[in-house]
């Protein structure tokens, strides 16, 4: 199998409380990410709870967490993304929905957080995807952008992006200077083909829960098998295994 020669794939795993976040750390997760499936696609879990994982997972795991499925509206989303950022995660995620205005949205994010707090725009494979919105998040002083899906239809990424449009997204990550990640309903025989992209980020939830339902609770075994897929760091404990924010050649 030939993997990229640009850096290790972090396992993002999205988790719904802090005893799911105790067993996506424990199992290797690279990092942990709150989310609730329940609440949509990027549905945002109540402040508390992200506080809590924040504060029982050790300080090198990162703790990403999304803010809801959202139009972007330059207001509210930043109203949003600064109550998120307020519970101490690391990342703040914002996916960038159909509607509203784009641009907007993500200058006034890079006005107003930006500066402060790691941002991860989330844009959709199964939405008419405007590359040029990941140069204008480069400019912004976004940390990263993903590629997921809106719809969790038993459909993944790949069936809605071919690999060449994947790999294209992530040269224009990397041009703009954002972390790459790559996310949606992705599959365990699926990390493969993935890992030859060469993405900084591979992002799951149901494949690693019980009967493959991103609804139903994580399954250690399921994650171990993800987590066995990617390569792991030499030394997870250390201050190499945080997210990188910044790409190397």
């Amino acid at each position: 199998m030939t993997t990229t020669k640009h850096r290790l794939v972090r396992l993002l795993a999205s988790v719904t409380s802090e005893a799911e976040a105790r067993v996506a750390a424990a199992h290797g997760a690279d990092i942990v990410d709150c989310k609730d499936p329940a609440a949509g696609a990027l549905g945002a879990l109540p402040h508390e709870v992200v506080a809590a994982v924040r504060k029982a997972l050790p300080a090198h795991v990162p703790v990403s967490a999304t803010i809801g499925d959202l139009a972007p509206e330059p207001s509210p989303v930043v109203e949003a993304a600064r109550a998120m950022a307020a519970t101490g995660c690391d990342i703040v995620k914002i996916g960038i929905f159909p509607g509203g205005d784009a641009r907007a949205t993500i200058d006034a994010l890079g006005c107003d957080l930006a500066p402060s707090t790691p941002l991860v725009a989330v844009l959709l494979a199964d939405a008419p995807l405007d590359l040029g919105l990941v140069s204008a998040l480069g400019e912004a002083g976004f940390a990263g952008v993903m590629l997921d899906t809106a719809t969790k239809d038993g459909r993944t990424l790949l069936d809605h992006r071919t690999p060449a449009e994947l790999s294209a997204f992530i040269a224009e990550a990397r041009a703009a200077g954002l972390m790459a990640g790559l996310a949606g309903s992705l599959r365990l025989a699926q990390v493969p083909v993935l890992l030859t992209l060469g993405p900084d980020v591979l992002g799951f939830r149901g494949a690693l829960c019980r009967a493959a339902d991103r609804r139903a609770a994580l399954d250690a075994t399921a994650l171990a098998a993800v987590r066995r897929a990617i390569p792991q760091p030499k030394n997870p404990a250390g201050p190499s295994a945080g997210l990188e924010l910044e790409t190397t050649p």
